[in-house]
Order: C-alpha cells, then sequence, then structure tokens
C-alpha cells in the first residue's frame, strides 16, 4: 500500500457550484478507484477561479453597500477551501456508499506556512480578483495603499499579491491522525492560507497566493508521501508541446526534468510550476515519485499504463 498525495487543479472543478458538483461526480471513480487499489490518499486541490469569484464577490458587494465588509484573500481562501471540500466530501461519499467501502472523508482547513522574508513580498506578481478600470484602480489604491495593481492582459487593472514558496504544512499532524483512522483527506486547498510566525510564535495570514502544485509537493513530503500525482487535463507531459515534433515523455528523472526547465520546454504558469513541484518532491526523499497524468486515468497511470513519472536522479 502506498500513500498518495493527489493535486487536483482548481479549473478542472468548474466556475459555479453546479458545475463543480457535476465535474466532482465525473471525478469521483478515478480518485476511489486508487483507494479500490490499496492506497491511502490526501486530496489536495486548486482554487483559481472559486476564491476569485469570493473576492470578487465580496469587492462589489462591499463597494455597493457599506453592510458588507471587504474580505481579504486569506477569508475567502479558506471559505474557498470549506465550500470546494464539501462537495469533494459528498461526491466521494457517495462512491464509497456505491462500492460499499468503509472509509470516511474529512476536509481540513489548511494552513502553510510561509517565509516572511520570501523575496515573493517584494515582487507581488500573482493577479486575483476582479478586472477594474484604470480609475477603478486608483480609487481603490487611495482607500488601500498597500494594495498593488497592474495591468493584466490587455483586459483592465487587477491586483497583484505575493506568491511564496511553502516551508510547512500547520495542520500534518491532524492530516496523520485522520490517515490513520481510515479517512480519505481533502487538505491544503488552494495552496492552502498562508501563514508567517511571529516573535511569539502565534501564526499571521498574509494576503499572499501559495501555489497549489508546489504546496501539494510540500504536503506530501510532510506526510510520508511516496507518490504525487498532479491531475491535469493532458495524458503526459509533452516536449515540443503544440509542433509538429511534440512527444509524450512516459518517464523522466529529476535531472532531466531541470533540464527540460531550463530549457523553456513548459510554459510558465501551466505545465512548468507542476514539473518543478515534481522535481522538489522526487528528490525529497530516494524512492519518491512524482506522477503528472490526466484525471480521468489516474488509476492506470497507478499501474504505469498512463502519465509521466518523474523520479530522483539517484533511483
Amino acid at each position: 500500500m502506498s500513500r498518495i498525495v493527489i493535486a487536483l487543479g482548481g479549473n478542472a472543478l468548474g466556475s459555479d457550484a453546479s458545475e463543480q458538483r457535476e465535474k466532482i461526480r465525473e471525478a469521483c471513480p478515478s480518485l476511489v478507484g486508487l483507494i479500490a487499489q490499496g492506497h491511502e490518499i490526501i486530496i489536495s486541490h486548486g482554487n483559481g477561479p472559486q476564491v476569485g469569484m469570493i473576492h470578487t464577490a465580496f469587492d462589489t458587494a462591499s463597494r455597493q453597500s457599506e453592510k458588507v465588509p471587504r474580505m481579504d484573500l486569506m477569508e475567502c481562501t479558506a471559505m474557498s477551501q470549506g465550500y470546494i471540500g464539501y462537495h469533494l466530501q459528498q461526491g466521494i461519499g457517495r462512491e464509497l456508499r456505491i462500492r460499499k467501502m468503509p472509509w470516511h472523508v474529512a476536509t481540513v482547513v489548511t494552513q502553510t506556512l510561509v517565509d516572511a522574508e520570501d523575496e515573493a513580498f517584494s515582487h507581488p506578481e500573482k493577479p486575483i480578483g476582479a478586472f477594474y478600470t484604470k480609475e477603478e484602480a486608483e480609487e481603490l489604491k487611495k482607500r488601500y495603499p498597500h494594495f498593488v495593481f497592474r495591468e493584466d492582459s490587455g483586459r483592465g487593472y487587477r491586483r497583484m499579491v505575493p506568491s511564496p514558496k511553502p516551508v510547512d504544512i500547520v495542520e500534518k499532524a491532524s492530516i496523520l491522525n485522520l490517515l490513520d483512522n481510515e479517512y480519505i483527506v481533502i487538505a491544503c486547498g488552494g495552496g492552502g492560507i498562508p501563514v508567517v510566525r511571529d516573535q511569539e510564535g502565534n501564526l499571521n495570514g498574509v494576503p499572499a497566493v501559495v501555489d497549489k502544485d508546489y504546496a501539494s509537493a510540500k504536503l506530501a513530503e510532510a506526510v510520508g508521501a511516496e507518490y504525487l500525482f498532479i491531475l491535469t487535463a493532458v495524458d503526459r507531459v509533452c516536449l515540443d508541446f503544440g509542433l509538429p515534433t511534440e512527444r509524450g515523455i512516459s518517464e523522466m528523472t529529476a535531472d532531466e526534468a531541470e533540464k527540460w526547465c531550463r530549457e523553456g520546454q513548459f510554459a510558465p504558469g501551466s505545465m512548468l510550476p507542476k514539473v518543478e513541484a515534481a522535481i522538489t518532491f522526487a528528490r525529497a526523499k530516494a524512492g519518491n515519485r512524482a506522477v503528472i497524468a490526466s484525471l480521468k486515468e489516474a488509476p492506470l497511470a497507478m499501474r504505469g499504463e498512463s502519465g509521466t513519472v518523474i523520479c530522483g536522479s539517484s533511483d
């Protein structure tokens, strides 16, 4: 039996509650299929569309009514963890009952420790929330001087926040305890809620976004997982993607993957962070395997029949 962390993309979960329930219903046979093979699983997920929707809703409402307070990014991330986890719990629970499997499902609202000195805090580059006109962005800047706005893709101005690297997973002991009691655990949603530790040892949230693939790799390392599955829309990682010479790769070492990253083979903001997260996990401990595969073929990827495996150089 292996312990597996599965990272689901936020875009794979739909853009509203109804679509999300349907996409989760379609995904659950593959997820539970891994448990049926005898494995323990922890599920992490993205939340890009969802947290943006929540942030925009509060932002828009607060500008129209004084009765609605602004809600900062940390609280929006926590809300997205709750409602995505709720849908995953229902969908996975339904699939478990169909298969008459005794497992339980629980969502852990997860905090991700980051370094307050991370250079990302000096260079906010992650866009979140709604698009604004230049005038609207300037008005918000007057109200919230610490906000950073930047023109994004010719569609308007958006708030930019830091994206620091994860250092540790705060709730890792709780996650391990649930695993030991036959729970499927949903954790680190949206990369987790970024927190820093003050001089007294207290945790304080910071308005930032931790990349969910990097956070999933850190989660997998923290709970002693043997596998990190990063599930996406493609069956395998490809070289020369979109060109006549495109070819899928079934296995690569961390060194080979790093070389292809340097050569620009993988798109920033798309496949690149997935491959980089896979490299980090593969090198964390001898025997670790990271797998990048499509959601629908996850059980096949576990048997080596689909997906791309990234292993440490010395394996």
